[in-house]
């Protein structure tokens, strides 16, 4: 199959090349590599959830959350993955290298096909990559103070967005094939710029007085889920106007939020924090629409291990969450208790240890994933009616195998 072609094109700030060749050795096969110990530097879901992608000291990883597996790792042997990401469950994959990687700086973006365990395209910067974002038709690459979104069949330059200083490289892309939306920090504390690429509108809708620490979108793009650095609150907002829809309380004393999730219909909310807890908050507003069954990747035909990816929605719209709303055990004294104490607060919740960064992802019925830094895996269970503590289903090591072979 004919790999894309891609331009060799410049600009101020990146520049492209294209090879078809292999780059790099299917895995290390020295004695100091297998003897390493296997340190996690990022953790990424991919855009359906039903996987992760970790990157380590020696390479990448792939896991299937359920059942959980370990299906797949690349060692390189010569520099660690500081940030990587999965294209759904196809082949392809772009990732950075983590600093002191003599082959793959943390300014060069590779679109990695692992069929052929070689580079496809690359894209360098003259800074360090915050971030990198998929979906089927876009890569988006996020610097400090700049964002660049391509084509990635080709690596056409679409758009460049200014930003706030962005360290964490917040960015988010929605999925659904029928919609195109990015949110991104703004120019302002506190504001994050909504891109509806196939409306050809821009939104700045102001979410918070302090800075933003961490936002995520539903996979249509019509609702953001924000959080500020002082992590007591939740807002949930539309999209194409900009309207606050809900506000949630984490808790009352300051927090470092690490990762929010909203599942695919909408219903619930979850928020992971330095606090050592996971909770979950019933959400008023949902997201209908009609699946489609038809699914157009013909501008990405060539590259390889696309044609399996999953329909988008059709027909999506916001409405009013009708059915019986999960409260708090506060509601009922509502009015009584300071204004804090009025807020909706965590309908379920789970302990985890504290200061360990974990990111969170909706499973199948009513599950939660939750992936740490620390190498630990959990799908844990909430009950929709009566919520509370939620079940611990699964808890395993991701480098268990490692250590053990380490020995």
């Amino acid at each position: 199959m004919a790999m894309p072609s891609m331009p060799s094109v410049s600009s101020p700030q990146s520049n492209y090349r294209s090879t078809s060749t292999p780059v790099l050795p299917p895995e290390s096969t020295s004695d100091s590599g297998r003897n390493m110990e296997t340190n996690l530097f990022c953790i990424s879901f991919n855009q359906d959830f039903g996987c992760f992608a970790c990157g380590t000291n020696q390479g990448f990883r792939i896991y299937n959350c359920e059942p959980f597996r370990e299906t797949f790792k690349r060692d390189f042997g010569n520099g660690g993955i500081g940030l990587v990401e999965m294209l759904f469950r196809s082949n392809i994959l772009a990732f950075v290298g983590a600093e002191g990687n003599p082959q793959f700086p943390p300014t060069n973006v590779i679109i990695w096909d692992d069929h052929g365990r070689s580079c496809i395209g690359e894209v360098t910067f003259r800074s360090k990559i915050r971030a990198v974002k998929l979906r089927r038709d876009l890569l988006v690459v996020v610097l400090e103070h700049l964002i660049f979104v391509y084509k990635l069949q080709g690596l056409k330059l679409l758009y460049q967005i200014e930003t706030l200083a962005n360290p964490k490289g917040l960015c988010v892309l929605s999925q659904a094939s029928n919609t195109s939306v990015l949110a991104c920090p703004g120019l302002h504390r506190g504001e994050v710029r909504v891109e509806h690429y196939g409306l050809k509108r821009t939104r700045f809708i102001p979410v918070h007085d302090s800075h933003i620490a961490c936002f995520t979108l539903t996979l249509d793009g019509i609702l953001l889920a924000t959080a500020s650095t002082k992590g007591t609150l939740v807002r949930i907002f539309n999209t194409f106007d900009g309207t606050l829809l809900q506000e949630v309380r984490r808790g009352t004393e300051r927090a470092e939020i690490y990762s929010i999730a909203l599942s695919p219909s909408a219903q619930w909310l979850a928020v992971s924090s330095d606090k050592g807890t996971v909770h979950i908050f019933g959400l008023k507003v949902q997201v209908a629409g009609e699946v489609s069954s038809n699914v157009n990747v013909n501008t990405m035909e060539q590259l390889p291990g696309l044609a399996n990816l999953p329909d988008g929605s059709n027909e999506i719209i916001l409405t009013p969450n009708t059915g019986a709303k999960p409260s708090s055990s506060l509601d009922f004294m509502k009015g009584i208790l300071p204004k804090y104490f009025s807020s909706e607060w965590s309908f379920a919740r789970y302990h985890l240890p504290e200061n360990t960064r974990f990111h969170i992802a909706f499973g199948k019925q009513n599950t939660v994933m939750i992936v740490g830094m620390d190498g630990s895996f959990y799908r844990c269970a909430f009950d929709p009616i009566n919520g509370g503590e939620m079940t611990k289903k699964e808890h395993v090591s991701l480098l268990e195998s490692d250590k053990a072979s380490a020995k």
